[in-house]
């Protein structure tokens, strides 16, 4: 069984909330999943998540793969550079990195179609 760390859409129409989950990567997006491993709200400003890391470390060394949102989401939270610290000795108390400011991003910009 291929499992990913994915996001899992909640949350009414248009306002949309998302939990971070383990899941098997044939299942639907809202379909059944092993267990929540977070919540990601892109609605507020700025940007809410929150991780329980001992298990999402626990599903990456099962061998579970994050999908590309939840793993640019770990890198803003430091979660590999936590994990690094904690696999050398260091306690999990102890070990106090901040997380990464939201990135900046330009904005869109449409192209307009010439009607020659």
């Amino acid at each position: 069984m291929a499992v990913k760390i994915r996001l899992a859409r909640s949350g009414r129409k248009k306002i949309a909330t998302y939990r971070v989950v383990a899941a098997d990567s044939r299942t639907q997006r809202d379909g059944k999943f092993l267990e929540t491993v977070g919540y990601y709200d892109p609605q507020t400003n700025p940007k809410t998540f929150q991780f329980k890391s001992d298990r999402v470390a626990y599903w990456i060394k099962q061998g579970a793969t994050p999908t590309l949102t939840v793993k640019n989401l770990l890198k803003q939270d430091r979660f590999y550079e936590k994990q690094e610290q904690i696999d050398k000795g260091a306690a999990p108390e102890s070990v106090t990195l901040e997380r990464k400011p939201e990135r900046k991003r330009k904005p869109k910009v449409h192209k307009v179609k010439s009607s020659d």
